[in-house]
């Protein structure tokens, strides 16, 4: 189990809200599999910690060992494909108030399975939701980012554009991340790093945890985004809200 600090102990022992009846996923885009160590889990798990200590139901999901196939389609199974671990997990997707992607950084960029996790959430963000609107509206999501070297803010802004894109609300400081000194050297997890002691990392993964929970916990009580002027069904329809509308017979 992580440890916490002592921070993060006394805001969860404080908390004035209740969030159990919350859900969270964690979609972890390392490019290692299971049981090989993942320094981009290790950070995740200081979120998932704070979440399970105020109720927040938390799932975990290694997308690298999922077997996700290629594509854009929501089950590739129906376009040539023998396997796709992505319906499953969308399934994961849909009952979850709250995402995270976490992801390493290669190249300068977020890793290629978080560039598939993101283009499988696309496949499906054209379902929609008992309100008429696009699948995701009414939940929220953040983004956290490891390696050791630069880039968390351009993987974070990538990931979180194509989330927003997509229809999930991003509350402040919806990032955070690690990197050691530029070039090869220690990793997050690992001893010489400081990693997991570095205040930065630590207060930001904490506030985007508590803002994730806060914004969801709104949107929830809210009963979602308010579907006038954001309905696909109304739209095709022929509707167009503010502006006049065509004779429907």
């Amino acid at each position: 189990m992580t440890q916490l600090n002592q921070k993060q102990k006394d805001l969860c022992s404080q908390s004035e809200w209740d969030f159990s009846d919350l859900s969270a996923l964690f979609i972890n885009c390392t490019l290692k599999r299971s049981p090989e160590v993942s320094h981009t889990e290790g950070l995740m798990k200081i979120s998932q910690e704070i979440m399970k200590l105020n109720g927040v139901q938390v799932e975990f999901v290694r997308a690298v060992d999922e077997n996700f196939a290629t594509g854009v389609w929501p089950d590739m199974r129906e376009h040539g494909w023998k396997h796709d671990g992505w319906p499953a997990v969308y399934e994961k997707v849909k009952q979850a108030n709250i995402l995270i992607v976490g992801t390493p950084i290669w190249l300068g960029e977020k890793s290629s399975v978080c560039t598939q996790v993101v283009e499988r959430l696309y496949a499906t963000s054209g379902d929609l939701n008992q309100h008429g609107q696009y699948a995701y509206y009414g939940k929220v999501a953040g983004c956290l980012v490891t390696g050791n070297e630069d880039g968390i803010k351009h993987c974070a802004m990538s990931v979180l554009y194509a989330l927003q894109h997509i229809g999930y609300s991003i509350p402040p400081q919806a990032d955070a991340g690690w990197i050691g000194e530029a070039g090869p050297g220690p990793s997050y997890l690992d001893k010489e790093s400081g990693g997991v002691e570095n205040d930065f990392t630590n207060r930001n993964t904490t506030f985007m945890t508590w803002n994730l929970m806060h914004l969801a916990r709104m949107l929830k009580d809210a009963g979602g985004i308010p579907a006038h002027g954001n309905q696909r069904s109304e739209w095709d329809a022929g509707c167009r809200f503010d502006f006049p509308n065509p004779e429907h017979r």
